[in-house]
């Protein structure tokens, strides 16, 4: 099967959304259709609300009624979800379920990419894109999650931070 997995969206009555991921998992298993049916993932954020009490940190479902599901999608795999107990069917239109895009999963946070880069924090590097090509500079900060990465540059006589993209440097090769 030379089709790749990607994540659907499942509309789920409210308050059921883990017995639909617990069940779409164990479905998956019993069926063995774990090689269609991948991952399932109900998108969390981490609050702190401040009571009377004091303060309290919990977790929060960031879209309720919703999960989603990493699958290979086949009119197995479509049947086996859209069948599970409290599930509703799929995010799409005209019942056709729709893949959530490469940017709405990173931006969810589903997926981590795990991202390295060839220099380091004081390493000395040249900006090769933008609008201060061929500047050197050291860097001051690296934020690999954020896709930033600060360096400071000598302009005029005077150090200036300037943020960039990781990819808008490259390191200078003695």
């Amino acid at each position: 099967m030379a089709e790749e997995a990607k994540w659907y969206v499942v509309h789920t009555y409210s308050g059921y959304e883990n017995a639909v991921a617990a069940a779409v998992m164990k479905a998956a298993e019993n069926r063995r259709m774990t090689d269609l049916i991948m991952d399932v993932n109900i998108p969390m954020e981490t609050v702190t609300e401040i009571t009377d009490s004091g303060e309290k940190t919990v977790e929060r479902k960031i879209f309720p009624g919703y999960v989603l599901v990493k699958m290979i999608l086949t009119d197995d795999s479509w049947h086996l979800v859209h069948n599970v107990r409290g599930a509703t069917g799929f995010v799409g239109s005209d019942g056709k379920a729709i893949p959530l895009t490469e940017e709405e999963i990173l931006s969810l946070g589903v997926e981590r990419r795990e991202i390295s880069v060839a220099y380091q924090l004081g390493d000395t590097v040249r900006v090769s894109d933008g609008p201060l090509t061929g500047f050197n500079g050291v860097v001051e900060e690296l934020e690999p999650e954020k896709n930033r990465v600060r360096v400071v540059v000598s302009m005029f006589g005077r150090e200036t931070p300037v943020d960039l993209e990781l990819d808008q440097v490259e390191v200078i090769k003695d």
